[in-house]
């Protein structure tokens, strides 16, 4: 039995959609509110952040994909983490786990529980997905333009049907043990650039501006709290850092290489 958590969510839904479609037996999801999940698998009803409330989700259980809800969640990670002794897991993590940022730092935090507790485990670490590009929806439909900061910073970002895919590979196949992937879109591209290739699939002209830095720290508290937004500023408007890595991994997992981003923009914004 595999255990899809995260399950209603853009990554979780999508390992979902792949395993059936693979027609893996055997697939159970965990969604807070079973009743408003509509998922071709049968659905328990839990919450990562309430360790007592997923002892059926695991019953018969013997590897979890799982979507750590960050920072939401962290008070529990003990105790949840404790809850997947003996089974496989394959968790999604970041590229940039143990950095200086709260969200980072719970990364490295959950992977250092999983290594404590779980049987046998996986990390699938990730520059950045694509789909968080989709937060700038509301400025391109108003006046076309996008506000993001570090606009010299070239991300490799990653569509989440990628990720899936890799997921799924790891979670049927052997040899993943003790293993920690990272996982990359096949180019790295700065902000500025992805506008551009939204504006081509799109079909009009959009506009990249950079935010001040009080701007930025204003949009993050609103998200996550000030304590967060400050280490997310830091990181996000001082000198641009070096460009993330590209890696081969998903082809190797998979078989076929990485979607581009505009692949992606393509299945997204049309």
């Amino acid at each position: 039995m595999i255990l899809v958590t995260g399950a209603t969510g853009r990554v979780g839904g999508e390992v979902v959609r792949q395993l059936t479609a693979a027609g893996v037996p055997g697939v159970r999801a965990l969604a807070r509110d079973r009743g408003r999940a509509r998922l071709p698998v049968p659905v328990a009803e839990g919450d990562l952040a309430v360790p007592g409330s997923l002892d059926a989700a695991l019953e018969g259980v013997s590897k979890v994909f799982l979507v750590w809800p960050t920072l939401r969640a962290d008070h529990a990670a003990p105790e949840t983490i404790k809850r997947l002794a003996g089974r496989h897991v394959v968790y999604f993590s970041s590229a940039a786990a143990g950095a200086g940022d709260p969200i980072n730092a719970s990364h490295a935090e959950i992977e250092r529980l999983i290594r404590e507790h779980a049987s046998a485990w996986t990390f699938l670490r990730i520059t950045g997905l694509a789909a968080n590009d989709l937060k700038w929806a509301d400025g391109i439909r108003r006046d076309g333009v996008v506000r993001e900061p570090s606009a010299g910073w070239a991300r490799s970002h990653i569509h989440e049907a990628d990720v899936a895919a890799a997921a799924v590979r790891v979670l049927t196949g052997e040899g993943h043990d003790g293993t920690a992937h990272v996982l990359t879109g096949p180019q790295a591209l700065t902000a500025p650039e992805r506008v551009a290739v939204l504006s081509e699939v799109l079909g009009r002209e959009l506009r990249f501006e950079q935010p001040s830095p009080e701007e930025v720290r204003e949009q993050y508290a609103a998200v996550f709290g000030a304590e967060v937004a400050e280490g997310l500023v830091a990181r996000m408007t001082g000198p641009a850092p070096e460009p993330e890595p590209v890696t081969a991994t998903v082809e190797e997992l998979t078989g076929r290489p990485a979607r581009t981003y505009r692949a992606w923009a393509a299945d997204h914004w049309r």
